[in-house]
This record gives C-alpha cells, sequence and structure tokens, in this order.
C-alpha cells in the first residue's frame, strides 16, 4: 500500500446555505469556525478533528463542471459523533432537533450493543449520534 505521506485530516461537505450548515454545526455539537461570512470555505472544528464547508455552486465554479448533487435527504455520507453514554445519546438527539436537525430514527439499542440515532442537517446530510456505554 502507497502512503507517500499522506495525512487524513477532514471531510468536506458540500452546502447549498453555509450560514445554515455553520449555524446548525455550531449550535449542535460545539464546533469552532474562523470564518468572515463571506469567503465560500469555512473550516469547522471540534477537538482535532475538522469538517470543511463549501458552497456548491461555488464548487462548480471551481473544478468547471455541472455536478449532480443530492437533494433531500443526502445518503452517500454520513458524519458519527460519540458520546459518554446511552442517556447522552438521548441528549444529543433531542439538542439536534432544537437546532433544526430532521429525526431520522430516535434512539434505538442496536443488537451489537450500541445505542444511536439519527438526524439529517442542513443539506440532508446524515448524522449519527451513538454510544456503546449504558
Amino acid at each position: 500500500m502507497m502512503n507517500d505521506g499522506f495525512t487524513f485530516n477532514t471531510v468536506g461537505l458540500l452546502t447549498r446555505d453555509n450560514r445554515a450548515a455553520v449555524d446548525f454545526y455550531t449550535k449542535t455539537f460545539g464546533f469552532t469556525i474562523d470564518w468572515d461570512g463571506v469567503q465560500p470555505d469555512v473550516h469547522l472544528r471540534l477537538g482535532d478533528r475538522s469538517i470543511d464547508l463549501f458552497p456548491c455552486d461555488a464548487f462548480e465554479r471551481l473544478v468547471s463542471r455541472k455536478l449532480d448533487f443530492p437533494g433531500g435527504l443526502n445518503g452517500s455520507m454520513m458524519l458519527g459523533f460519540e458520546v459518554p453514554s446511552y442517556a447522552d445519546v438521548v441528549k444529543g438527539y433531542r439538542h439536534a432537533l432544537e437546532c433544526g436537525g430532521v429525526s431520522i430514527l430516535p434512539p434505538t439499542a442496536q443488537p451489537w450493543g450500541q445505542r444511536t440515532c439519527y438526524v439529517a442537517g442542513p443539506g440532508g446530510n446524515l448524522i449519527e449520534i451513538g454510544s456503546f456505554n449504558d
């Protein structure tokens, strides 16, 4: 396997509305940003992880191609967040809904020992909140 210095550092989400996405991810999960509200690229940090946001239309201009972006619920990727306990899954789920998330699956005990829930954020991106600790 060839690595040649590659280091994985971020996940990028293409958005239809950066401001709505910034509001959702900062309020729901506590991401921090350094964004002037004008530039198309937004870098959100949470601990040692990050998400970059970039508008769909600006990306099309960047690559000089028309691309097909999903509408509604985006089933092509998912962001996963681990919380300390089962009770925190419920709290995180409720908080995500209060911040504008859309319920996909309420907190549910899975057969592999995890309690998990799914919400959709702005643009329909899927988000998992889960814990293996009762």
